[in-house]
């Protein structure tokens, strides 16, 4: 009884160990080859990342960046030859077409799982990118075109990092660290850089954002001083270079110093500064053949008991204009 019990035994154990696709084996197997996929992926990217910075990987670099010693580095990197991905240049590793596409599928992929995990899982934004990089290596092209397609075709990532297209462009990044940044005049928030974490959480924690329009009010060599006109924000300067400014366009500079024209009193004239750019085709055209161009004075006059339409008078002449029209016109108390 004890032989055929132990024969028993010993049979399942072979067939769990030897089964195709569900053995202990097969699912090792499979494993393995999911982590050295990884490995090759986050290589890859790291390739693609110094490229981007005007640099190149070197054997030492990836064995940095991958945590793994030296000689497995290397014959990573041998690996990554055979399959025709990077060509070895000195010291230097250069991606082919072929490793570049990969690497650019790589990084659509952790960027469009960070914008789905930012928007519609509401991860914590600290925490979404940990998660991305632990999911990016799973989608294949069609998977990753739906997911794309189902985020509405993002460009930007929560970071305000931009996401590479399906056709395999990359677009170009924008801005500048803060603190390279000369002037006082207001920046946009472009991009939060969220590596190291540390310095993401601070600046999550001090309640800085993407898109955010800020002033520098003081910078010296143990802070700065960040505005958005309501609220100021403290930063380490190690911790303020890892937020990306770009400046504002003509167009934005010129609406923060105006208003729309239907906040102008009764009794004040204004100077056109600038349409809205939301004022396009049949309309745009009408309001120029109106006369409310740039420069131009307009001064509401005749109340409406109603309030809509308002008269307003521009080179001697009376027109009426809803407050929806002239909600869409900038101009300047004069």
């Amino acid at each position: 009884m004890n032989f055929t019990y132990w024969s028993v035994v010993i049979a399942v154990l072979i067939i769990a160990t030897f089964l195709p696709r569900v053995g202990l084996i097969a699912v090792y197997k499979t494993y393995r080859t999911a982590k050295d996929r990884e490995q090759v992926e986050d290589a890859l990217k790291h390739l693609l990342d110094r490229e981007q910075q005007g640099r190149h990987a070197s054997p030492v670099s990836i064995a940095g960046t991958l945590d793994i010693p030296l000689g497995k580095a290397t014959q990573l990197i041998e690996n990554m030859e055979t399959q025709e991905l990077l060509e070895t240049r000195g010291n230097e590793l250069h991606l082919t077409s072929k490793g570049e596409r990969w690497a650019l599928h790589v990084i659509r992929a952790h960027r469009l799982w960070e914008r789905f995990l930012a928007d519609e899982a509401r991860m914590p934004l600290e925490q979404v990118h940990n998660e991305a990089q632990r999911r990016e290596h799973s989608l294949t092209e069609l998977e990753l075109n739906d997911l794309d397609a189902a985020l509405g075709h993002p460009t930007r990532d929560p970071h305000g990092d931009p996401i590479p297209t399906r056709e395999g462009t990359l677009p170009k990044v924008e801005g500048m660290p803060i603190t390279a940044w000369q002037t006082d005049r207001p920046v946009r928030i472009v991009h939060l850089e969220d590596e190291p974490a540390l310095a993401y959480e601070q600046i999550l924690a001090a309640g800085l954002r993407l898109g955010q329009v800020i002033r520098i009010l003081e910078k010296t060599q143990n802070r700065y001083l960040l505005s958005d006109g309501e609220t100021e924000y403290k930063l380490a300067p190690a911790v303020a270079a890892n937020v990306h400014v770009a400046a504002l366009p003509e167009s934005e500079m010129l609406k923060r110093e105006a208003i729309p024209l239907v906040e102008l009193a009764h009794d004040q004239r204004g100077e056109i500064v600038m349409l809205d750019d939301a004022v396009q085709g049949f309309t745009r055209r009408r309001f120029l053949d109106l006369g409310l161009t740039p420069g131009t004075v307009i001064y509401p006059e005749l109340q409406n008991f109603f309030g809509d339409p308002r008269a307003y008078r521009i080179r001697g002449t009376l027109i009426a204009l809803r407050k929806d029209q002239a909600a869409q016109i900038w101009v300047k108390s004069i």
